[in-house]
């Protein structure tokens, strides 16, 4: 396929993006361009299996494909956080029976079906009477009789086969841990190293776990903070505020939750974080199905459509394409999903259920005006033009009925805008004068396919150029087409 071919290809046709993880089943050069094709806007590296070196591969990959493409590409580097974990077994494993009494302790001696060692001291000084303890991904349950600083004697609610080094959850607690382990400050190290767009936090309880890692970053990249800890929403709107994006991470949530918890704080959390005008990513088991099958249970695409309804700013797949036998297949199926659900007249009535008000600003003022006249006069889309990214964000709150191009001097700007709700970013040459605002807005509408001869614009703009917080200039133009010729 030629460049000019991959070019026309970019629009997509839908607002909501696709974040596409990839592994084994998909970093090659060839499997990314198909999933480029297929749909993907953004590519999630796992940093919780493989090595740096084959990391390095995949982003390079990547940006070879980026410039093939003639598109920014969000890159995002998902921290793995730290793995709380039981010991060894005298056999490799033990059967814990319902009901029965069951003891963590600190002993490093292999356990049996009494006991085992949990070589986290932290667990024991905090966990009371009465709170809960899971073991792999919440299959076994065991409730707290009572605590000491060397011993947790628990019953079992729901016992089973435990493992060597299975996993373990705390729910009720906040567990005074790092969310950085040394393997992640490693991890973000290199994802700084190696220009990573987004940043993925795990293990996030608390706002000072942002505030740590966004110390480390050290200005570079920005931060995705993943939800996936109750602990975490009870200070909620603290997170988000330090955090540049959210990711509802349902896998973890749903472990340390009741299942019919997860939906309502899903649309909770991704309500408060668009009304903070930042993106917000909702992961995890959205077409599992697809991990072996060609399509997807009518359960999974409801799952996706909701998602969409809610106004989310991105969807991910994260086995599907990362390890699956069907990875293009999940990427073109969520791709109709998306399309299917934004063509829907009641589309537009359920993604304003949100009320996202603006703040008392000219910037914000200014950004809703632009939704407010795509909604009275027929417009092809708005431009905006940002240094920081930070007039596309509050152009994308505010949800608007047609697509948003932004024009943006900084390379990296516009690939941590491929996260961003609507938004098509374009890395171009700054601009000095109105009058150049307007001309090199109406050519690249063109040529990028957002307006034809005779199409509307709205234009949305800082004067004076350069100055970051200075949007104050709206304006509605009509393309000739002879643009291009100038």
């Amino acid at each position: 396929m030629a460049k000019s071919d991959l070019t026309k290809s970019n629009l997509r046709g839908r607002k909501v993006k696709i974040l596409a993880t990839l592994g084994p089943a998909s970093r090659s050069p060839e499997m990314i361009a198909r999933l480029l094709r297929a749909g993907a806007d953004a590519f999630r590296v796992n940093m919780s299996h493989g090595d740096q070196a084959t990391h390095a591969e995949t982003i390079a990959n990547i940006r070879a494909a980026e410039k093939d493409f003639g598109r920014a590409i969000g890159v995002l580097c998902d921290l793995q956080g730290p793995k709380l974990r039981v010991g060894t077994f005298k056999d490799g494993r033990a059967v814990i029976r319902h009901g029965s009494h069951f003891t963590f302790d600190r002993n490093p001696e292999p356990g049996d079906e009494n006991r085992v060692c949990l070589p986290h001291p932290e667990i024991f000084s905090v966990l009371e009477k009465g709170q809960r303890l899971l073991v792999d991904d919440g299959k076994l349950r065991l409730r707290v009789i009572r605590t000491s600083p060397d011993e947790i004697l628990c019953s079992a609610e729901v016992g089973g086969v435990i493992m060597d080094r299975k996993g373990v959850n705390v729910p009720d607690a906040v567990v005074p841990i790092p969310a950085l382990t040394e393997k992640d400050r490693r991890d973000l190290a290199f994802a700084v190293e190696h220009g990573a767009d987004w940043i993925a936090l795990s293990f996030v309880q608390r706002p000072e776990d942002v505030a740590e890692a966004r110390r480390l970053m050290g200005g570079y990249g920005a931060l995705l903070a993943k939800i996936e800890k109750p602990a975490a929403l009870d200070r909620l709107e603290e997170i988000i505020e330090l955090s540049d994006g959210i990711m509802v991470a349902r896998g973890d949530l749903g472990v340390e939750l009741n299942p019919e918890e997860v939906p309502p704080l899903q649309k909770r959390i991704v309500e408060v974080t668009r009304r903070s005008g930042k993106p917000v990513v909702v992961a995890t088991q959205m077409l599992e199905s697809m991990i072996e099958s060609p399509t997807p249970t009518r359960a999974e695409v409801s799952d996706v459509a909701n998602a969409v309804y809610d106004g989310a700013d991105a969807v991910m797949l994260s086995a599907e394409t990362a390890a699956g036998a069907w990875p293009e297949e999940a990427v073109t199926i969520m791709d109709r999903i998306a399309k299917q659900v934004e063509n829907d007249p009641g589309y537009a009535a359920r993604v304003h259920f949100t009320d996202v008000r603006p703040d008392a600003t000219t910037a914000d003022a200014l950004a809703q005006a632009c939704a407010q006249i795509a909604e009275t006069v027929t417009v092809a889309g708005i431009v905006v033009f940002t240094g920081s990214g930070s007039t596309a964000r509050r152009v994308a709150r505010e949800r608007p009925n047609v697509p948003i191009l932004v024009l943006t001097p900084s390379p990296k700007i516009a690939r941590k805008l491929a996260l961003l709700w609507g938004v098509h970013a374009v890395h171009t040459k700054d601009i000095g004068s109105f009058e150049e605002m307007i001309a090199k807005g109406k050519r690249m509408a063109l040529r990028h396919g957002f307006a034809t001869a005779g199409s509307r614009l709205i234009a949305l703009a800082g004067v004076p150029f350069g100055t970051p917080g200075s949007t104050n200039l709206l304006h509605v133009v009509t393309l000739t087409g002879k643009e291009l010729e100038e």
